[in-house]
């Protein structure tokens, strides 16, 4: 995303980790294999430091096929269910709204720090 902002979803938002870790630890603790990573990983494919970074480090929001081949390799599925009705009309509205303030927002915001990762500039000579 441009300048480094942090993405942002009107109708989907968490402060510090995506709440689907908290749902896999759940189900790799009810398996018993929250210290057995490395069978989680022989099962899944999915690396242990991946697994680790997840439950105790810095990872805040996992890619989907990730959290897929782990979850499916301990024998659950995922399900979407809808729980309420839309009025998409509305809904636009609501939603327009909110990108405008968000806008509003970013234009104030200081310029995102790069934590060293910038690009090398040449020297002319």
């Amino acid at each position: 995303m441009a300048r480094g902002f942090l993405r942002v979803y009107r109708t989907y938002n968490y402060v510090d980790k995506n709440p689907v870790i908290d749902k896999v630890r759940t189900l790799v603790q009810g398996e018993g294999l929250i210290r057995k990573l490395k069978i989680v990983h022989e099962i899944s494919g999915v690396a242990t430091a991946t697994l680790d970074n997840w439950f105790n480090g810095t990872t805040r929001n996992p890619q989907h096929g990730t959290i897929a081949a782990v979850i499916t390799s301990l024998g659950y599925h995922e399900e979407f269910v809808k729980d309420k009705e839309i009025d998409i009309d509305k809904e636009r509205e609501i939603a327009a709204a909110w990108f405008e303030k968000q806008e509003k927002i970013r234009a104030k915001a200081p310029p995102a720090r790069t934590n060293g990762h910038r690009k090398a500039r040449s020297k002319k000579r």
